[in-house]
C-alpha cells in the first residue's frame, strides 16, 4: 500500500495590501451598508445605525443590497463606496 501525502498550501507567495487608513473620527461621517439581502441583515443594520448616530454622531447611513446573497456586490455598488467615509458589510443568516 502506497500512501501519498498532499500539501493544502498555496505554493504563490501572497502579496501585502496597504490597510485603508483609520478615521480619526466618525463624527459627520457617511457609512455605507452593503448587505447580502437576507432578512437577518435588516434588523442588525438598523441597531448598527441607531448606535453609530448615537455613539459616534455619523451623519449619514446609505443601505445597499447586493443583487445576489453568494456573490461580490456589484459594480454601482463598489463605484458608490468610493464616495463614503466608512463602509460596513454583512450577512443575515
Amino acid at each position: 500500500m502506497t500512501l501519498q501525502l498532499l500539501d493544502p498550501t498555496h505554493e504563490t507567495v501572497v502579496q501585502a495590501v496597504n490597510l485603508a487608513p483609520r478615521l480619526a473620527t466618525l463624527a459627520n461621517a457617511t457609512v455605507g451598508f452593503i448587505s447580502n439581502g437576507k432578512e437577518g441583515s435588516k434588523g442588525f443594520f438598523h441597531h448598527l445605525e441607531r448606535f453609530l448616530k448615537d455613539e459616534h454622531g455619523v451623519g449619514e447611513i446609505v443601505y445597499r443590497v447586493k443583487s445576489s446573497y453568494s456573490a461580490p456586490a456589484d459594480a454601482p455598488i463598489m463605484e458608490e463606496a468610493r464616495t463614503w467615509d466608512l463602509a460596513i458589510t454583512g450577512i443575515g443568516d
